[in-house]
């Protein structure tokens, strides 16, 4: 179905949105915050992966609209650069509330929940790389390594606020902590989410 010579350009794309993303993510798991300072530091930092991610789309989106063959349904090249653009717009909005609340602690949960969240923005590469290798089967590994990391999440999640409510006293900290823990499980869900599309493009192609 697919010539395997030549890198089609929808599959680049979607290859370069999954490294941005990756990137992202190392970005902000690394980062060592100490400070209110620091939170700002990388709040911005992570509005300009957010636009960089958003131009990215747009000139996918472009691409789509001028080009009368796709390798794969136009559907879905764009529903899963939009699922990768989900993930990014996640943690960029995480550590935006993190600055807002001026929450410099990163509790054991909250390291979990990016631990596993980073694991599948790796996965989303490899799998976008193989895509951009017409191995469209080989895929499926990647994905079902997502779902499990997600499934985690879960679990990180349901633990994390049973824990919360037993140890915390202070009302304002409490929602604070369960708000973070939540968007954090957002973009484990995201990331199922492009699982899943892989998956559907995988059924529809190979």
């Amino acid at each position: 179905m697919f010539s395997p010579r030549k890198t089609d350009p929808f599959f680049s794309a979607l290859l370069t949105i999954a490294e941005h993303v990756k990137e992202a993510m190392h970005y902000a798991n690394d980062f060592k915050v100490t400070s209110v300072a620091d939170l700002k530091e990388v709040s911005v930092q992570l509005k300009k992966y957010e636009t960089e991610g958003d131009d990215l789309i747009h000139d996918l989106i472009s691409k789509l609209n001028t080009s009368f063959m796709t390798p794969i349904e136009r559907e879905d090249i764009l529903q899963l650069a939009i699922k990768m653009d989900d993930i990014l717009d996640g943690i960029e909005h995480f550590v935006a509330n993190l600055e807002m609340f001026s929450l410099i602690e990163i509790d054991e949960y909250t390291q979990k929940f990016m631990e596993n969240i980073v694991k599948s923005s790796d996965e989303i590469v490899k799998a976008m790389e193989l895509l951009a290798r017409k191995k469209l089967v080989a895929m499926r590994d990647h994905a079902v390594l997502i779902k499990e990391y997600e499934r985690i999440c879960d679990e990180v999640l349901r633990t994390s606020i049973k824990q919360l409510f037993l140890r915390e006293k202070d009302p304002i900290r409490i929602i604070q902590f369960k708000d973070m823990y939540e968007l954090l499980e957002d973009i484990a869900d995201h990331c199922q989410d492009v699982a899943n599309t892989i998956e559907t493009i995988i059924m529809r192609n190979a």
